[in-house]
């Protein structure tokens, strides 16, 4: 007798059926649902009103005068986008979400959540979004015509096991829509260095218990240079309650200091 039961999935495998792709020969049907697939990634799993749909950039879809990476773009820099997680995210909630979203996987090092925060600030919004979809890393896992996907259920050439962990930590659940939250949930981790523990997501809602970052307090480790007659590195600590990150970060970037580590303290 064939078990009609049906195949349970675990760890990202729970998030994602495998690549979406459109094809030449993709029928009306198969592009519509090219386009779910990119709201849905991109977005974070939310309801999209019609009102809010790119209908232009849409049409282009349909019509092959846009690829499917330059629909992600679009939608990447579209208004949603930016009001969910650019202004009303932590800076650092706002860069690991783009990594989630545009590579499908968590940041792995202190030193690109800081490239990316340091984009942010000197070159703006956009070239923060540009800077995920013309990487190498974009073109070699999805090129033109494949919608980004959770990647990592599997150990990859070139990709540190820890990233399986923080990519999981990342997704909680598959009803729950990324704007849920607004504080980053890898800046200890990502600063430290250290692992994330694997909890399974549930079938909904959150992913297990969960303290927000803004009722914690964080230790900011910055290294920046002094003028004087010999230049020296100097190293500054600042104890910052999690709701105050944001202005304090930016501070930091604008006096051209490095973050060397951020860690939380209570």
């Amino acid at each position: 007798m064939v078990s009609t039961a049906p195949t349970v999935k675990f760890g990202l495998d729970a998030f994602s059926s495998g690549p979406t792709e459109l094809w030449p020969t993709s029928s009306n049907d198969e592009v519509e649902a090219v386009i779910r697939a990119v709201y849905r990634q991109v977005l974070g799993n939310p309801h999209v009103m019609e009102s809010e749909r790119l209908v232009n950039a849409e049409s282009q879809l349909r019509d092959r005068r846009i690829s499917v990476r330059e629909f992600v773009r679009a939608v990447g820099k579209s208004d949603f986008y930016r009001a969910r997680y650019f202004e009303t995210c932590a800076p650092y909630r706002f860069v690991e979400l783009n990594f989630k979203h545009f590579l499908g996987r968590a940041p792995l090092t202190q030193e690109e959540l800081a490239e990316h925060i340091r984009i942010c600030i000197e070159q703006g919004y956009e070239a923060e979004i540009d800077s995920y979809i013309n990487s190498q890393e974009y073109q070699a896992n999805f090129g033109d015509d494949t919608v980004p996907f959770y990647r990592g259920a599997s150990t990859q050439a070139g990709q540190k096991q820890i990233g399986y962990n923080r990519t999981l930590s990342l997704l909680r659940g598959l009803a729950e829509v990324d704007s849920a939250t607004k504080a980053s949930c890898l800046v200890q981790a990502v600063a430290t260095n250290s692992t994330n523990k694997i909890v399974e997501p549930m079938s909904g809602g959150r992913l297990g218990a969960y303290v927000d970052a803004t009722e914690k307090t964080f230790k900011i480790v910055v290294q920046g240079a002094t003028a004087g007659s010999r230049r020296r590195r100097s190293t500054v600590e600042y104890i910052v309650p999690g709701d105050k990150m944001t202005p304090q970060i930016q501070r930091i970037n604008r006096t051209s200091g490095r973050i060397v580590s951020i860690t939380e303290v209570s």
